[in-house]
């Protein structure tokens, strides 16, 4: 990093600008203690501000002749939660009308910085060698493609395993002492805690591609196609990152029951440990995990939803620009009616007439004819409007119904069988459906790679909707 770099650093990143204020102790005391130290996630405005008063309050009556935090609490969070400080999130979640704040990445970051500056009476370096070389060899031998050097790695592992079965069963093997122990411990701790830190910063990431998502839904003057075209190249390029594909891979693994129930027998044994002293969070750090991913995986399904929104809104605004212009032809008409246009049509003909003398007729004197032009005025008829204002409902759960009836448990098949076998009724609507799905027991997977071609009837007319090859899974 450059001069320039870490000047821009210092005068920008909230973490940074976080450490320079007079009152950073209280901000990382209180936010640090509340999101990182206990985990909770979003949390709303009256029981953050009245944690925020009793911490205040505590705080004042340690120096009685010197009120140091005399503003409200509400003040203090609006401020922490500003533009120009960004250590807090402020919005209202889905369902809610009262505001809810949570901890964004840049408070992590210093909360992290300043819990480094501790002095550790014991620091491991043993365990995070083996971790390195284990990451080394999974790296290796994960890329290798000759059988040959595989098969000697496994062999070679073989052997290994081999003379730790003869050691147990000969009554010699040999248990890791204390200090290994510790080690390995706070090894264990760091990377859990890290862990926890990164799915903050993932969701904000998640939460930016969410937001450009509806900046871009949000001044669309195109065509539905088009825009579908393009977000569900966005969700696919999302799953398809390497940053997706990790996410993805650590939320299976998770949610696995066997992982599970093998996570919380080895975190029950390791907290029984008397030489550790564990710390009582850690034994049920799995379930923060789930908690944080869970949250993660939420924003991802927003950007499908707001998907899903945006054509109910195009079909309803397409009814009313069919109604509008009903009201604007029954309003021309009632004009025409009190000043109705003249009466014949003309019609330019190129060229010169020619009339000779003789070919102009006598005098005939004809009767005059009265020509009565105006209409008589009739009754205007009620038209029924509310069909035009109807709102394209799909039903998710009878989707979600098709795809159990064809999917087997643990089974997965591709989207235009399905739809082979029940086809769309509802138009592009209903494939947006499918694609929307958030049932927890499948898994609507996007290969950018693939195509799938699905054919339907819309108004009467064959349509055909070209997208990535869609496949449904039941977990």
């Amino acid at each position: 990093m450059d001069y320039d770099e870490i000047s821009s650093l210092r005068e920008r990143h909230p973490a940074w600008r976080l450490l320079r204020r007079d009152h950073a102790p209280l901000v990382l005391a209180f936010l640090g203690g509340h999101f990182v130290e206990d985990n909770n996630g979003a949390t709303s405005a009256s029981v953050l501000a009245g944690a925020l008063e009793d911490e205040l309050f505590t705080l004042n009556a340690a120096t009685p002749d010197e009120s140091r935090f005399p503003r409200p609490a509400e003040d203090y969070l609006e401020d922490w939660a500003g533009v120009e400080t960004g250590w807090l999130r402020r919005f209202y979640p889905t369902g809610s009308d009262e505001i809810h704040y949570d901890a964004t990445p840049a408070l992590e970051k210093a909360y992290a910085w300043v819990e480094g500056l501790r002095v550790r009476p014991f620091v491991g370096t043993e365990s995070r060698l083996q971790t390195i070389i284990e990451l080394l060899r999974q790296m290796v031998f994960g890329i290798e493609t000759d059988p040959e050097v595989r098969l000697a790695e496994l062999h070679r592992r073989r052997d290994e395993i081999d003379r730790d079965i003869a050691q147990v069963e000969a009554d010699q093997f040999d248990v890791i002492d204390t200090t290994a122990l510790r080690d390995r411990y706070q090894q264990f701790a760091s990377t859990a805690r890290e862990l926890l830190s990164d799915f903050r910063e993932v969701e904000e990431n998640f939460r930016s591609l969410d937001r450009a998502a509806r900046e871009k839904i949000a001044g669309w003057e195109e065509s539905k196609g088009d825009l579908l075209a393009d977000l569900v190249g966005s969700r696919s390029d999302i799953d398809g990152s390497d940053q997706g594909r990790s996410f993805q891979s650590f939320y299976d693994l998770l949610l696995s029951e066997a992982r599970q129930e093998e996570l919380s027998g080895l975190l029950r044994r390791v907290s029984a440990v008397h030489q550790l002293q564990a710390d009582r969070r850690l034994s049920t750090i799995h379930h923060d995990w789930g908690e944080a991913a869970e949250r993660t995986q939420q924003t991802v399904r927003q950007i499908s939803e707001q998907l899903r929104r945006f054509l109910d809104d195009q079909i309803w605004l397409e009814n009313r620009r069919v109604l509008d212009l009903l009201r604007s032809i029954e309003a021309s008409a009632l004009t025409l009616r009190k000043d109705p246009p003249p009466q014949g049509l003309d019609v330019d003909q190129p060229g010169v007439a020619i009339t000779l003398p003789l070919e102009r007729p006598l005098h005939d004197a004809r009767p005059d004819t009265r020509v009565e032009s105006l209409l008589e005025p009739v009754t205007d008829a009620d038209i029924d409007t509310t069909a035009l204002l109807s709102q394209a409902f799909i039903d998710q759960a009878r989707l979600a119904e098709h795809i159990r009836s064809v999917v087997p448990p643990r089974g997965s098949a591709l989207l235009e069988d399905i739809v082979g076998m029940y086809p769309i009724e509802q138009g592009a609507a209903e494939i947006v459906g499918y694609l929307s799905l958030t049932e927890e027991d499948l898994d609507i997977g996007i290969d950018e790679d693939g195509e799938t071609v699905i054919h339907f009837d819309e108004d009467g007319q064959p349509r055909r909707a070209r997208l990535p090859q869609v496949t449904v899974r039941r977990t």
